[in-house]
């Protein structure tokens, strides 16, 4: 039981790793699709290629992570998401691919209508790819999932009210990760109308994510109420954290004191994650498959946990100099 903690744990922090630097990844999209047309929104979206331009294969490696984390260390659950959720998680598989095949495009391409076009699709694939991620979690967590392959409706599972709503609250975290990231961006390379303008979406975002988590109480309580009695319960000094963060950020947003701007908007959506995981657990499947049931055997979980101590002092150095190394000032083309 130690071990297959453990490696939940490792799991779990490639989960929410993947949220963050993703998450502000796809946001930029978002933004990129909202910033106007052709002239009124060139600068925004030559900030945003130049913030996410040398990250974005990068931020991918979290998902992968995660992915082989959970296949290999609790196969049975995995089988169970992989046969029941596999409509939505095609779509965000081909979102992934579609997006990034277009940002490449965009950037390379002399037309200006197949910049265009190469542009709305990386902008579109940037919205559905969040709101499809947030669509999986919500029917994990509303305990759509059952155990077994293909033991679930492979369509009821997935677009019930907590999925829609989870999928909503991605999208807009995504949206405010990423207007905070880029307001830091635009600072750091003294672009001032930037900071102002993506002040101004961050604010918006954090709005929207304060009011559809007010709905996805409401929804959660009605639709999920295990998910909802653990929030409360357990997790909830999680769910004040999060409140708190939140707001904090906010008010430092507003009142312009960016400096922290950037880890109180990585804590806020971190802690929401964390505070699922801890009204969930120790159900993987909620209503049929915990911790210690889906685990795999010990020798595995062993196994997988020396292979990802030992990788982790070589990823984690070489993620923290690419970091280190975009945080100069850079412009990108459009």
């Amino acid at each position: 039981m130690i071990a297959a903690n453990a490696v939940l744990v490792f799991l779990w922090l490639g989960v929410t790793t993947y949220a963050v630097l993703a998450g502000a990844d796809f946001g930029g999209g978002v933004w990129d699709l909202l910033a106007g047309g052709a002239q009124r929104g060139l600068e925004q979206r030559r900030r945003i290629a130049a913030s996410i331009g040398p990250v974005w294969e990068a931020n991918h490696v979290w998902l992968i992570f995660a992915l082989v984390v959970l296949w290999t260390g609790f196969p049975t659950v995995f089988a169970a998401l992989a046969s029941t959720l596999y409509i939505p998680l095609t779509v965000v598989a081909f979102g992934v691919i579609a997006r990034g095949a277009a940002f490449a495009f965009r950037q390379a391409s002399p037309q200006p209508a197949m910049k265009r076009a190469y542009g709305a699709l990386f902008a579109v694939a940037s919205l559905v790819t969040p709101f499809f991620l947030g669509m999986v979690a919500g029917a994990i967590a509303s305990g759509r999932v059952p155990a077994g392959i293909a033991r679930g409706d492979v369509i009821r599972s997935w677009t019930g009210p907590t999925s829609l709503v989870g999928g909503a609250l991605a999208v807009g975290g995504c949206a405010f990760v990423s207007a905070v990231f880029l307001i830091a961006d635009a600072r750091r390379d003294g672009q001032a109308e930037l900071v102002a303008a993506f002040r101004r979406r961050a604010l918006a975002g954090g709005l929207a994510v304060a009011l559809l988590t007010a709905v996805a109480a409401v929804v959660i309580r009605g639709d999920a109420p295990r998910l909802a009695a653990g929030l409360g319960g357990r997790a909830l000094p999680v769910v004040i954290l999060s409140a708190a963060l939140s707001t904090v950020t906010l008010v430092l947003i507003w009142q312009r004191h960016f400096a922290m701007v950037r880890v109180g908007a990585a804590l806020s959506v971190l802690s929401i994650l964390w505070a699922w995981a801890a009204a969930q657990y120790p159900a993987l499947l909620v209503g049929s498959v915990t911790v210690a049931e889906g685990a795999a055997p010990h020798a595995t979980l062993v196994a997988l946990l020396v292979t990802l101590s030992v990788g982790s002092l070589v990823l984690l150095p070489a993620l923290g100099a690419l970091f280190w190394l975009i945080r100069r000032p850079a412009t990108a083309e459009v």
